[in-house]
């Protein structure tokens, strides 16, 4: 690593604290701002809603899963659905350390231990990040034609409606015909990070399917924020009709701005405040900021529960197999 490199990466680890700060400081602002709504809405918690949102959640975890091993595959590295399900839950409480790197870290060294080739762990964990981000593209383009709703920034953004779903389209369209530059690309940001290149092909087939899985995904997690929501406040059937597809496009969005964020843990306060801008208009500031935060909550209860049952899980099968 050169000088200028090392210093910028110690300047990076000394100012990430300070981002943590700003982002409980936004939400705790944020909640300021919305206190006398908050007080004079009427709150519940629905075991119902609740019970479907965390089914919907650990089905996303599922198929997520399943996409990162299939490909963890296509690169040369082969793991039973049981070893991929340890390691993913395994690292996946490190990844609120500020940064976003510290998953696909944990991830490798365990796979490592698993016999996988750390080449073909950190070429998978692209690969998977990459069509995980690419999906959103097809998400919020249907969203944006069918409802064209920007939130709090419609006024800006809205007249440029058109002009983003072509650009969303045609970057879709480019790797589904080229999917071999979805590759190129990936081994030229692995080149900057002095990592091995990626020694694999993807087809158009393969690609259509990894991005119609993380399609999938996403829509699960869509729906367990709509199942929080719906819990948390009374909702009539047709409110909750009109009020879903904002939902199921929302999330996934504000989770990829907050991913693309890199500078709070888990894009904390970001994904909040993108979902805040897209749904305020929709819910109201007060309900929306509360069902940000609960899924947030909601979704490091899961974790601690699952990466918990896991290890227990795997711990008792490796008794019943002897090692």
């Amino acid at each position: 690593m050169s000088t200028a490199a090392s210093s910028l990466h110690r300047w990076w680890r000394l100012i990430q604290p300070l981002f943590l700060v700003l982002a409980l400081v936004f939400i705790a602002l944020l909640l300021g701002s919305q206190w006398s709504e908050l007080r004079a809405h009427t709150w519940r918690i629905a075991p119902f809603w609740l019970i479907v949102s965390g089914l919907l959640m650990l089905g996303g975890w599922g198929v997520e899963v399943w996409l990162w091993r299939g490909a963890l595959a296509r690169l040369g590295g082969q793991l039973d659905y049981a070893d991929a399900l340890r390691i993913w839950f395994a690292s996946i409480l490190v990844r609120y350390i500020p940064g976003n790197v510290w998953q696909p870290l944990g991830m490798t060294v365990l796979a490592r231990q698993r016999g996988v080739r750390m080449e073909a762990t950190v070429g998978s964990i692209a690969l998977y990040q990459a069509v995980n981000l690419l999906s959103v593209l097809p998400i919020a383009g249907v969203y944006l034609l069918t409802v064209g709703n920007f939130g709090l920034l419609d006024p800006w953004l809205g007249p440029t409606t058109g002009w983003l779903v072509a650009l969303a389209s045609l970057t879709i369209g480019l790797f589904l015909l080229r999917p071999g530059w979805l590759i190129g690309l990936l081994n030229w940001a692995l080149g900057k990070a002095s990592r091995a290149p990626l020694d694999a092909e993807l087809t158009t087939g393969q690609l259509l399917r990894l991005l119609l899985v993380a399609i999938f995904a996403w829509l699960c997690w869509g729906g367990s924020f709509a199942g929080i929501t719906f819990g948390l406040s009374v909702y009539t059937v047709g409110e909750m009709a009109a009020a879903l597809p904002h939902l199921l496009a929302a999330f996934p969005i504000a989770y990829a701005v907050g991913y693309l964020s890199f500078v709070t843990p888990g894009g904390l306060a970001v994904r909040e405040g993108a979902l805040y801008l897209l749904l305020a208009p929709i819910l109201g500031g007060g309900p929306t900021t509360v069902a940000a935060l609960a899924i947030r909550l909601w979704q490091v209860i899961l974790e601690v529960v699952a990466a918990g049952g896991v290890r227990l899980w795997m711990g008792r099968r490796s008794e019943d197999i002897g090692y």
